[in-house]
């Protein structure tokens, strides 16, 4: 997801409809969904962020290299996904979605450290096309953990925040 110069400026907010006359409420209520969903996710954030990578794993097999710790090359996702280095790895990130939803109504403070945050995944070896399956992922631990309450107005919050997220870590490929 390549950024135009005329948008590079800024992280977009979560908005679906930009014209739409009750479009503030709107972005408040996106805004409380994602909020409500996470706090039952960071109830137990491993456990969850554990789900998420294993359907990563599962999706594209091929991520599972780019996990090296102490040149340890790991055999198969269970033993990745057992590993104490690599549990570390799903605190971070956990945290990164942490930080996204704390600042959900002003991602643009976040624009910095997730251009860093991708160029470090970029030279790592993560294709910026990964995100996709990992936005993917992401989605589908929501699903698993909230059930019914996974609805689709919640699913298309998570998803406009998630490209926003992704949209200002591409451009640590971009090298803006």
């Amino acid at each position: 997801m390549c950024v135009d110069g005329a948008h590079a400026s800024r992280v977009p907010s979560l908005r679906l409809f930009p014209d739409f006359p009750g479009r503030e409420s709107m972005e408040r209520l996106e805004s409380e969904l994602i909020r409500q969903s996470w706090r039952v996710v960071s109830r137990s954030p491993l456990e969850h962020g554990t789900v998420l990578f294993a359907r990563l794993f599962a999706l594209e097999p091929s991520l599972l290299p780019l996990f090296q710790y102490n040149g340890r090359q790991f055999s198969s996702p269970e033993d990745c996904l057992s590993s104490p280095e690599f549990l570390d790895h799903i605190r971070k990130v956990m945290l990164v979605i942490d930080a996204a939803v704390t600042k959900v109504e002003d991602l643009s403070s976040l624009q910095e450290y997730l251009t860093s945050l991708g160029r470090k995944h970029r030279a790592v070896g993560v294709r910026l096309s990964s995100f996709s399956t990992v936005g993917e992922s992401l989605l589908y631990m929501l699903e698993k953990c909230l059930g019914p309450s996974f609805t689709p107005a919640t699913r298309t919050a998570w998803s406009q925040l998630y490209g926003a997220v992704v949209q200002a870590m591409s451009r640590g490929w971009d090298g803006e």
